[in-house]
């Protein structure tokens, strides 16, 4: 071999047992595997590509329908489904903000009709100007619209998904959790939903099926959950089962082109994908925007006149000004908090009959001062809330180490002890505790609850 070639060999082997040392080392001292580990020494951060600590999304699935040869068309299609998404680059987490298609908004010209509207009126564009305007965000730094048959062949390509089906009731109450049909029939909409509650393996079509189910009393609302739900499954298969994502890759990523329209180039999605790697799914912050009741609107027949008040707080605590995390403290800082130094207002925001009794039994047999004892303004909370009013350190920390293990936030206030909103009373807890769905129907909570009825 000519010496020159030698030296150069010797120098790139250098290089590269250097590079698989350094990525080895790394690899090791932050407990990731080394492909990941490849990727996110040489991909730049998100915060880096956009320069900015989070960005506002807008994700629309398309409506579609059928011509008379029975051929699957969009053009002027409505949006099925609306997701607002901040994506938060500075504390790693993902609020997905879900609004209603048939939810009454404004549209440029002034008149209302329903939101999904301006999708079909002027595309994307005017989507996110409608969309941005009703959330009273400045509006939106990127978007994602997904096209016919988009999730359906992205769950095909990932050998299907497990989700647990579930009736409006179950989803709603936790009652009737017990083998309820959800059938329905669409011939010419192709739409044909038999499936019965439970967990249960669903291919592209099922799956796309079960999002798509709103013919019962629960509707719009229930099918928002259905898509978080399949969501969350797909986000599950993707982080459970790499090998099987890496080997349907090229089938992922066929679909993406076909199916997805964005403005993302592919430098910010290459980003985006090697930063949330390995996402809690704690750290995925679901909600939908409440309505208060339902108007006839004229030339869009039965729509939903939005709870501004609970659209407001959402769009803050989402999108806008999400709550910092708390840090976790250590065991002698929470030990050093006496429970009796700290009053707590318990409130029930999950729509469980007794939930907020029951927590509060529990929270004062552990020596807490309790407060009042009711109902929140709202009982569609899935996520428990702990909201700090106190100068104690570490006040919600202290109330949700007392309690069972379950999606809880703890959110201090802007200003603490009694700053109230402009038009809130002055509290006089340290900390309001506000129920959601994931404490509520604990099985712990449930025993409880039955050994009280005991006694």
């Amino acid at each position: 071999m000519n010496p020159i070639f030698k030296r150069v060999a010797l120098v790139l082997g250098l290089i590269v047992l250097g590079l698989g040392s350094t990525l080895a080392g790394y690899a090791i001292f932050e407990h990731r595997n080394p492909l990941t580990a490849f990727t996110q020494m040489f991909v730049p951060t998100p915060l880096q590509v956009f320069g900015k600590p989070n960005i506002l999304v807008l994700v629309e699935g398309l409506d579609y329908d059928y011509t008379a040869n029975d051929i699957e068309f969009s053009t002027n299609s409505r949006s099925d489904a609306i997701w607002a998404v901040n994506m938060d680059f500075t504390n790693k987490r993902i609020f997905q903000l879900s609004v209603p298609r048939d939810t009454v908004a404004t549209m440029p010209n002034g008149s209302q009709a329903k939101i999904n509207q301006a999708q079909s009126e002027g595309g994307v564009n005017e989507a996110k100007t409608v969309i941005s305007q009703f959330l009273g965000i400045p509006g939106f730094d990127r978007y994602v619209v997904l096209r016919i048959d988009a999730t359906k062949e992205f769950v095909t390509a990932l050998g299907g998904v497990d989700v647990n089906v579930k009736s409006s009731d179950c989803l709603q109450y936790n009652t009737g959790c017990s083998g309820q049909d959800l059938d329905y029939d669409d011939t010419w909409g192709h739409l044909h939903i038999h499936l019965k509650e439970g967990m249960q393996h669903l291919d592209g079509e099922h799956a796309v099926a079960y999002m798509r189910f709103r013919h019962d009393w629960c509707s719009d609302p229930c099918r928002i959950k259905r898509q978080q739900q399949v969501m969350h499954a797909m986000i599950a298969k993707l982080k459970g089962d790499r090998v099987n994502t890496l080997v349907h890759l090229p089938d992922l990523l066929r679909i993406f082109r076909k199916y997805v329209q964005t403005d993302f180039t592919d430098s910010e999605l290459l980003s985006i994908a090697s930063y949330y790697q390995g996402i809690p799914d704690s750290a995925i912050v679901n909600e939908q925007v409440p309505y208060t009741g339902d108007v006839d609107l004229p030339g869009y027949g039965d729509s939903l006149v939005p709870d501004e008040r609970a659209k407001d707080r959402l769009v803050q605590n989402m999108l806008l000004a999400p709550p910092v995390p708390e840090p976790s403290p250590d065991a002698m800082a929470l030990a050093a908090i006496a429970p009796a130094t700290l009053r707590v207002d318990v409130e029930n925001g999950s729509g469980v009959t007794g939930a907020a009794k029951r927590v509060a039994d529990r929270l004062r047999r552990a020596g807490f001062t309790i407060g009042s004892v009711g109902d929140a303004e709202r009982s569609d909370y899935t996520v428990t809330e702990i909201h700090e009013h106190s100068t104690v350190a570490f006040a919600g920390a202290k109330i949700r180490a007392a309690l069972p293990a379950a999606k809880m936030e703890v959110i201090p206030d802007p200003s603490p002890a009694g700053s109230p909103a402009p038009d809130e009373s002055p509290s006089t807890s340290d900390v309001t505790l506000i129920i959601g769905d994931d404490l509520a129907k604990l099985p712990t909570l449930a025993t409880q609850g039955q050994a009280d009825q005991i006694r």
